[in-house]
């Protein structure tokens, strides 16, 4: 599958204590390894939100995949994934590895007009996601059984970007992706991105410390306030032109009064 092309024009975000971020513009080819970074407080986890259509901006708009934000959220939520994003996909300690993978591989949705996939087409593409995402749970403490707060901080962040990748998404996104892990730990989390982005998939990753050869969207501190998110819906009011449910054409409208924090509330979404 061809990875997404994503691009922004001057897109914002403001909340009821001023502007999240502001004035991003970007534009990425399909396959691309995007990195975001910025000061703490500078908007860097609700542009990632934004573009991957979990969060409504206030001004500008993107592209993803050919899908216009804000207009196509839907669309855009359908081909983009989150990875590891705190306080929004967030694993369960206590849950093994086999407990995570299940579960999310029973919740997938098949597509519509196709029958239910057999348990062999599943194990066919928990498979798959792992050998991307180069998590061997045989090489775990306890394999497979390990539960996540037996995990090292980078087979977390394995586990939760196969997960992720179960949905076989064309864009792929993960938050704070080098936080807390050594030189010789993040030269392996680039490397395992840099891997996707050679198999199509575009990724989009905040991070402290990019390397040199990706290319950079810098957010700068601007205020506060939190966005709108936008909740995870296929019953939304009004039909795309294409027949996809979710999307409202021309609804680009935020409001501004209190809100719950934008990254619970959208993991609740």
């Amino acid at each position: 599958m061809e990875g997404a092309a994503v691009s922004a024009r001057d897109l914002g975000l403001r909340g009821s204590s001023g502007a999240v971020f502001e004035g991003v513009s970007l534009e990425a080819p399909p396959g691309a390894l995007i990195a975001v970074t910025g000061p703490s407080g500078s908007g860097r986890t609700c542009l990632l939100l934004t573009l991957t259509g979990r969060m409504r901006p206030t001004s500008g708009h993107a592209t993803v995949a050919g899908h216009r934000v804000p207009q196509r959220m839907g669309s855009v939520r359908r081909v983009a994934a989150l990875g590891p994003v705190p306080g929004v996909t967030d694993l369960e300690p206590s849950w093994t590895v086999t407990e995570h993978l299940r579960e999310r591989a029973l919740l997938r949705r098949p597509r519509r007009g196709l029958r239910r996939e057999r348990a062999a087409e599943r194990r066919e593409r928990v498979a798959e996601a792992l050998d991307r995402a180069g998590l061997r749970p045989g090489d775990l403490p306890k394999g497979p059984r390990t539960t996540v707060r037996h995990l090292e901080r980078l087979e977390a962040l394995r586990l939760g970007v196969a997960l992720a990748l179960l949905d076989r998404p064309r864009l792929l996104a993960l938050d704070d992706a080098d936080l807390k892990l050594s030189d010789p730990e993040r030269a392996e989390l680039w490397e395992l991105l840099r891997g996707l982005t050679e198999e199509g998939t575009t990724v989009l990753a905040v991070c402290s410390e990019p390397p040199p050869d990706v290319l950079t969207v810098r957010t700068t501190t601007t205020g506060e306030g939190p966005g709108e998110p936008v909740e995870e819906r296929d019953d939304a009011p009004g039909d795309a032109p294409d027949g996809e449910p979710g999307d409202v054409p021309g609804d680009d409208t935020t409001g501004e009064g209190d809100a719950d924090d934008a990254c619970t509330t959208t993991g609740r979404a």
